[in-house]
């Protein structure tokens, strides 16, 4: 891939409600990473692969854990401390993915999103990398070799938000209007 990066996209949504939304974004993600040859995993079978599967479909045991993760902060406006809170829950699952396969940087697509805070999506990105990496440390002491790091890019400047927009017209990619959430509407 470009500069000696290959990326690999790993699906972790737990906030996107209804179900049927869930899946419209996800078979996107999927279908990108395909057009382009990019690993791309699955949260949701990764949860059905686990020994400890009680037959409870995965999205929802995921978003009852996401729904658990953000209690008490339902009336959070949109950009408020809700928002921050997901961020973190859901990047500190990834920082934990790329360790156990050995990628150093993360980012995320949130950062795209005009209607997110960069400053959250950074802090939550820098917590989630931090977290990660004591956890590695307090199971494995002196061994920093799996050390993560997120990849704080502002993806709306130099251009990048018009390419953005020219890939969702040239790809035909479904392109919401809000967050996701059941809160967000």
């Amino acid at each position: 891939m470009a500069h000696g990066i290959e990326p690999v996209i790993y699906y972790y949504n737990p906030n996107i409600y209804p179900r049927e939304e869930y899946e419209i974004r996800k078979n996107e993600s999927k279908r990108h990473a395909e057009s382009l040859g990019i690993q791309w995993i699955d949260n949701d079978e990764m949860i059905a692969a686990t020994p400890l599967n009680d037959g409870n479909d995965a999205w929802q045991r995921s978003h009852e854990a996401w729904l658990k993760g953000v209690c008490g902060l339902e009336q959070e406006p949109e950009r408020g401390k809700r928002c921050e809170r997901c961020f973190y829950i859901r990047l500190k699952k990834t920082a934990q993915k790329a360790q156990e396969l050995g990628i150093r940087y993360f980012a995320t697509t949130l950062a795209s999103s005009r209607w997110k805070s960069l400053e959250q999506i950074n802090r939550a990105g820098e917590r989630a990398a931090q977290s990660a990496n004591d956890e590695m440390i307090a199971a494995t002491p002196l061994n920093d070799a799996n050390d993560v790091h997120f990849w704080a890019q502002n993806w709306r400047k130099d251009g990048l938000q018009e390419r953005r927009n020219e890939l969702l017209k040239a790809y035909g990619f479904y392109n919401q209007q809000y967050c996701g959430c059941e809160f967000s509407h």
